[in-house]
C-alpha cells in the first residue's frame, strides 16, 4: 500500500503532499524535509528507489518536479514506478503539457485527479479514459455550480 504521495521542486519546495495513513503534522514534516534533502543530494543516474526507515522510497523527476512515493516493504517498486507515471500522463493530459505552475495554481484539480487514480493507498482505476472522463464530470459539475452561484449573487438571494 502507498503510504504517501509527495511532489516537490528542484529547490526542495513541497509543491503537493497526500498521506494514506495517519502520521502527526511533526513527523510529517520531518519526512519531507529529510526525503527531499536525501532525494535532491542525489545524482540522476543512480537509481530511483530507497531504503526509509521502515519503508520503500520510490521517486522520479519529470521536468522541474520530483514525485516521489512512499511504500510498504512488501510493496512492488516497479508497480509504484508505474503510478507515478500514469499520474504525470493524467496530468499531462488534463493540464496540456504539464508544468510546475500548473500545479501550483490548480492545486485542487491536482488533487482530484490523485484521488480518482488512487484511494487510500492502493490503485482504484488504472483506465486513463474513466479517470478524464470522471474529471471532465466534475469540471462541469464545478461550473454549473458556479454559474448557479452567480444568478442567485445577481438576484442579491446569496
Amino acid at each position: 500500500m502507498i503510504q504517501f504521495v509527495l511532489l516537490f521542486s528542484r529547490q526542495g519546495k513541497s509543491r503537493l503532499q497526500k498521506w494514506y495513513n495517519a502520521v502527526l503534522p511533526k513527523d510529517k514534516k520531518k519526512i519531507v524535509r529529510e526525503l527531499t534533502a536525501l532525494i535532491l543530494g542525489r545524482k540522476t543516474k543512480m537509481c530511483h528507489f530507497l531504503e526509509y526507515k521502515d519503508m520503500k522510497v520510490v521517486y522520479k523527476r519529470y521536468a522541474s518536479l520530483y514525485f516521489c512515493v512512499g511504500l510498504d516493504p512488501e510493496d512492488n517498486e516497479l508497480i509504484s514506478l508505474e503510478v507515478i507515471h500514469r499520474y504525470v500522463e493524467l496530468l499531462d493530459k488534463y493540464f496540456g503539457s504539464v508544468c510546475e505552475l500548473d500545479i501550483i495554481f490548480n492545486f485542487e484539480k491536482a488533487y482530484f485527479i490523485l484521488d480518482e487514480l488512487l484511494l487510500g493507498g492502493d490503485l482504484v482505476d488504472s483506465s486513463k479514459k474513466s479517470v478524464l472522463k470522471a474529471i471532465g464530470a466534475q469540471d462541469i459539475m464545478q461550473e454549473e455550480t458556479e454559474a448557479g452561484r452567480s444568478s442567485l449573487e445577481e438576484l442579491g438571494l446569496a
